[in-house]
């Protein structure tokens, strides 16, 4: 800071022994070594988005990580552990959210900030942070990381994507660099895996250094004399809310003059918060007056450090004409050929989705059957086995099946991701993003939520507008998520003819796609309505970094794919075998027999039927429910049996499936699987009309109905989280179903009248 302590290359005092550290100033009295060397040690990466942070974490742990959020937010927090090569002992790793800055304006850089200064709620301070450094954006990227330099902490550069780096000529030296910011550097690829072992070792050197001989890096920034008389004025104030030794006060002061909305964590501590703001308001007009611009002091004078380090680190060779990237760029971010590329590459992905997956689905649903014959045998007859055959194994059966579609899409996604396309896909959408009012920072929420909602929905969190946010939130409901696939697929496969169209693509497959587009399509036009009307507002500007193209790790690719076929497993095990078991006591009860003195007008043998006969279904509870709805749902083409599967898929748009394999093997008894099941609806007759219940348009209207409506508890309890009340929940489950049941009635009502059947 302005007294002189920061950047003198040698502390006397190791933050790792301030693990309970309180940076109001008020210390917990520090732990012994003995009991110190029990805590499992903490390591935060930090890092600018695509600056290859996450494939360096993946290298780093391997399969060993896990996800949660922080407390009391919505913040992902990815932690695992790693073993140091030579003492063995096991440290946390933390993969902090990318961020380009420690000005805390959203909500992952007020996470990144706060657990870098120890203030953030139920997570210990780090003893060492990894920055890692995009080698192709360096002078960029050593922004973040100088002021990461500055927080009291121990630090290792990780200059990432070495590889890239050297084919664009250009050379880092590493010693020059250490020696000039007095910390440890090394070189990676972290999507090969390439220094990783070099890292490891780093980070135990650094551990391992006595307390009272670990120097802080330094990154001195020389500010003007008038700019540190105003922070030498700030500092007693700033000092009653935080007391880090090794901590550049100079910059944090000047960071917190650039907070204009008062949203730093300083601004709302006790005591001292107040006097602060107070403090720091009378600075700011003091300097308007002096002529200083106080919102980007900190970054002129930082980048002029950073350019000074870079004429002594950094070379670059003498490259002449366009890049291969540049030149790929020309054609992938293209405002016309750049969105028929995008375009053709999701048919693309539709198409291998149904046909890549064909053969392992068929593989699971023999093993499903195999296995409800199997239970079959072992239990005795009695409602024991009609539970475990009709309504757990039916239900959970029928969902797992879909997984290797869950594992293509995902595979792609991370494929896209890894190869730096994804980033060129966000710029050629941004264009539509801006027609329709939103920032075009909502694509990669929008794009998560094809995954799943909820982590579509916690991402808008790197939105800074409120109103661009919300937005975001409230759309992204209607994006096509992994959920509604196998309702897509099941209605495709049983109704939609496998033909081929102009030789090159199947009509099963453009289907599909065209699903996917027509939510996208719904999803853009309500954003537009919303930015138009409730959330009227000018749209921030966008600002995206292109991340180089890449050869994909097909290693992290199959991590990710398998950590999402984990979430989805987890669902077909928890929610949908309970929603299962429910949903088989529901269609199951109360049983004929007991429905004699309510339901007088049917005859005994009806009445000691078996609970698979039509009649006793329809007097179940679920068919109570079903019938409840099918005036509200008759005129989209759907029956009653439909409306019980509706009104089970508010849980989770999966157990849909789950309940018309219940109610179809219920009352049919027949075999396991979706070809059962496809035949007991192929041959389902209505009561009123005589007539097949499903049919190509009832499949079309089923599968319009599910691209908007039906967003399950999930989703709503996210919302409600993110957004703070309840209004915005209930408004998303009003407003998504009107829209599902008018697009459906819509398409059921036209069809008809076009002569296309129903």
């Amino acid at each position: 800071g302005s007294d002189g302590t920061h950047g003198q290359g040698v502390s006397s005092f190791y933050p790792q022994g301030r693990r309970g550290t309180n940076p109001g100033g008020r210390d917990e009295t520090l732990r012994s070594s003995a009991e110190r060397k029990m805590l499992v040690r903490e390591v935060a990466l930090v890092g600018n988005p695509n600056s290859g942070k996450t494939s360096v974490f993946n290298a780093l742990t391997g399969l060993r990580h896990k996800t949660a959020n922080y407390p009391g937010v919505t913040v992902e927090k990815r932690t695992g552990t790693i073993r140091l090569p030579c003492t063995g002992e096991t440290v946390s790793v933390v993969d902090l959210p990318g961020t380009y800055s420690l000005l805390p304006r959203s909500m992952d850089e007020e996470i990144v900030h706060n657990v870098l200064f120890g203030i953030q709620s139920g997570v210990p301070r780090p003893d060492l942070v990894v920055a890692v450094i995009d080698s192709t954006n360096f002078e960029r990227n050593m922004y973040l990381a100088t002021q990461v330099m500055g927080v009291g902490l121990p630090v290792v550069l990780a200059l990432n994507m070495k590889d890239l780096a050297r084919e664009a000529g250009i050379r880092i030296d590493c010693a020059a660099l250490e020696k000039e910011l007095n910390c440890h550097c090394v070189e990676t690829a972290g999507h090969r895996s390439e220094g990783i072992r070099e890292l490891k070792r780093l980070i135990e050197d650094a551990l391992a250094r006595p307390e009272d001989s670990c120097p802080f890096p330094v990154a001195n920034i020389d500010y003007p004399e008038q700019v540190r008389s105003e922070i030498r004025a700030l500092i007693p104030a700033f000092r009653a809310v935080c007391s880090i030794p090794g901590l550049d006060e100079d910059s944090e002061i000047l960071r917190l003059l650039a907070d204009t909305k008062m949203v730093s964590p300083f601004f709302k501590r006790t005591p001292g918060g107040d006097a602060l703001k107070g403090s720091i308001s009378e600075a700011r007009i003091r300097m308007v007056e002096k002529g200083i611009d106080y919102l980007s002091q900190e970054a002129e004078e930082r980048y002029r450090f950073i350019d000074k380090l870079c004429s002594r680190v950094l070379s670059r060779s003498e490259t002449t004409g366009l890049s291969f990237s540049e030149r790929l760029d020309r054609v992938l971010t293209h405002p016309l050929l750049g969105l028929l590329i995008f375009t053709g590459v999701m048919a693309v992905l539709f198409q291998a989705i149904f046909y890549w997956a064909q053969i392992p689905m068929d593989w699971l649903a023999g093993c499903v059957h195999v296995f409800g014959e199997i239970v079959e045998k072992i239990l005795p007859e009695g409602q024991l086995k009609n539970l475990f055959v009709d309504g757990i194994l039916a239900g959970v059966g029928n969902v797992i099946i879909f997984l290797p579609q869950i594992f293509i899409l995902f595979f792609f996604i991370g494929f896209f991701e890894d190869s730096g396309y994804m980033a060129r896909a966000a710029f050629v959408l941004d264009r539509i993003m801006k027609r329709v009012g939103l920032n075009g920072k909502a694509f990669l929420p929008l794009l998560s939520s094809f995954a799943c909602a909820v982590p579509g929905i916690l991402s808008t969190r790197t939105i800074e507008d409120r109103k661009d946010r919300l937005a975001t939130i409230l759309v992204a409901p209607l994006m096509t998520c992994s959920a509604r696939l196998p309702i897509y697929t099941l209605m495709i496969g049983a109704f939609i003819p496998s033909a081929g169209i102009f030789g090159f693509f199947n009509l099963q497959g453009t289907v599909l796609l065209t699903m996917y587009l027509l939510s996208i399509a719904f999803g853009l036009g309500m954003a537009f309505l919303f930015r138009k009307s409730l959330l009227k507002g000018r749209s921030t500007p966008f600002i995206f970094e292109l991340p180089p193209y890449r050869i994909p790790n097909f290693r992290n690719i199959l991590l990710t794919v398998w950590d999402n076929a984990k979430e989805f497993l987890w669902r077909a095990g928890t929610l949908i075998f309970f929603a299962s078991i429910i949903l088989w006591f529901l269609v199951s009860y109360p049983r004929a027999s007991q429905d004699q003195v309510a339901f007088g007008s049917l005859d005994r043998p009806v009445l000691e039927a078996t609970v698979s006969s039509s009649e006793a279904i329809a007097h179940s509870f679920a068919g109570r429910a079903g019938r409840f709805l099918e005036p509200a749902i008759r005129p989209l083409g759907f029956d009653w049996k439909i409306g019980v599967g509706i009104i089970g898929s508010f849980a989770a748009r999966e157990v849909f499936i789950s309940t018309l394999a219940i109610v179809y093997n219920v009352e049919t008894g027949e075999d396991q699987g979706t070809v059962g099941l496809i035949r007991n609806m192929k041959g389902e007759i209505s009561e009123k009309t005589g007539k097949s219940v499903y049919t190509p348009l009832v499949a079309v209207s089923l599968m319009v109905f599910y691209v908007l409506g039906c967003p399950c508890m999930s989703t709503l309890a996210v919302i409600r989280r993110e957004t703070g009340s309840w209004i915005w929940p209930v408004f998303v489950l009003g407003y998504t179903n009107a829209l599902a049941w008018l697009a459906a009635f819509i398409t059921y009502q036209g069809g008809k009248l076009l002569g296309l059947g129903g």
